[in-house]
């Protein structure tokens, strides 16, 4: 089953989510000084990606030109639109804090990042899913952590994170026939160093120093396609 590895990433992240939503009662200093650790350690897990970029002006070019899409575009109010429609949908019984925060925030992390694309290449070239199942994991237990302060919005990033995999993962399957392995590491490499800025920022997020709309940085990378490409080529 080619899509393996991204099943068993959903699962883990739904099944975490719904743990997360049994420890909700723990006391709000407890929950904030969580968060605030959580906040720390997504923003130095977003500092180190950041250092793998081999081009750092691809990353700037990349995280302004996305901005500019992103803001124009409108895409954090799109996401957070989808996330209050399926906070409505959600008895008010169960809600408990708002499911756009969590859907938005658990989005970000579990998408962006090296793994999520490595893992879905090696499930498509190589039927290899080791990647993906350890990317489950640790999600699973990062879900566990969000829910408990953010809710059950998180686990409804399970939905984004299948179609993104899956869509990357099927592609893969036919793309050693059109971009060469050198291209594909250059663009992993400076993907990573762009996501890992996105991921600094919902860390700073967390921690609440700043209000930054991550989600209208995404298109940045795009941008890192198109840029990699241009520099390998020309």
């Amino acid at each position: 089953m080619i899509l393996f590895g991204t099943v068993v990433n959903v699962l883990l992240i739904v099944a975490g989510a719904f743990i997360g939503r049994f420890l909700h009662n723990i006391p709000e200093r407890m929950k904030e000084t969580v968060m605030y650790g959580i906040g720390f350690a997504v923003a130095v897990i977003g500092i180190q990606m950041t250092f793998e970029s081999t081009q750092i002006l691809i990353v700037i070019i990349s995280i302004v030109v996305g901005a500019v899409i992103g803001e124009w575009m409108d895409l954090d109010k799109k996401v957070n639109d989808l996330g209050h429609w399926m906070e409505s949908k959600i008895p008010a019984s169960d809600k408990g804090p708002g499911i756009a925060q969590g859907f938005v925030t658990a989005t970000l992390i579990f998408v962006v990042g090296s793994m999520a694309i490595i893992g879905a290449i090696d499930s498509g070239l190589r039927n290899d899913h080791d990647v993906l199942v350890m990317k489950g994991i640790i999600d699973g237990f990062t879900a566990i952590i969000l829910s408990s302060t953010l809710g059950i919005g998180v686990a409804f990033a399970a939905i984004p994170v299948f179609f993104y995999q899956g869509i990357i993962t099927l592609f893969s399957t036919q793309i050693s026939r059109f971009v060469p392995d050198d291209l594909l590491n250059f663009f992993i490499s400076e993907m990573t160093a762009t996501g890992g800025l996105m991921i600094l920022a919902i860390g700073l997020n967390l921690i609440g120093l700043t209000k930054v709309r991550v989600a209208n940085l995404i298109p940045g990378i795009l941008v890192v396609g198109v840029a990699v490409t241009i520099v390998h080529f020309f």
